[in-house]
């Protein structure tokens, strides 16, 4: 592990300052809206619900196309702001590149999967931001609830369509992924344990 050293985090710099921050503590970190938001290493039932969408979108995706994990998203026109999703489908070259952001206008489908700790600003945030950016398709999955929100059709910094839903109803990908995602195995978060 390298040592942090102390960098003021001048525009421009954030994105050394989250690589830092991520290589001394192991934390995943985003910027989003010229903030630095860090994540904790996702939990088991988090990871199950990552596995289980790549090991059902994988089989059905062209040779063009590749479901990758972690693969971070650059905001247009800011030379600071990314995001790193929990799946991302974006063209199968972008795993022979040396590139470490996917160009937002690239990407097919953004899949956010909600920690047990996210707050829904950030939620919230953060769905604006590819609306933003122009994803074109974002699927946010919530195993706290046990529901899902497919968002589609970028417009003015908001999705024009959302189709929410909950566990055991299928989620209809659109074009050019075009298949039914079922959601019936997909895990639910236990209680969380309180802070004494």
């Amino acid at each position: 592990m390298s040592e942090l050293r102390p960098l003021r985090a001048y525009p421009g710099q954030l994105r050394e300052v989250a690589e830092q921050i991520e290589e001394a503590t192991g934390l995943r970190v985003q910027i989003v809206g010229g903030s630095l938001m860090m994540s904790p290493t996702p939990r088991g039932k988090h990871a199950g619900v990552v596995y289980r969408l790549e090991e059902a979108i994988r089989p059905h995706l062209p040779d063009s196309l590749v479901a990758a994990e972690l693969a971070s998203i650059e905001m247009p026109g800011d030379p600071d702001d990314y995001v790193t999703p929990d799946l991302t489908v974006c063209p199968a070259e972008f795993l022979e590149s040396d590139d470490w952001l996917i160009d937002p206008e690239d990407v097919e489908l953004a899949v956010e999967v909600i920690s047990q700790s996210e707050k829904a600003r950030d939620i919230s945030q953060k769905n604006d931001w590819y609306a933003v950016a122009g994803v074109r398709a974002l699927l946010v999955i919530d195993p706290r609830h046990g529901t899902w929100a497919l968002r589609t059709r970028p417009a003015d910094g908001r999705y024009e369509d959302v189709l929410p839903g909950k566990y055991g109803e299928d989620i209809p990908l659109p074009e050019p992924l075009s298949l039914t995602l079922a959601t019936d195995r997909l895990p639910v978060y236990g209680p969380q344990a309180k802070a004494s």
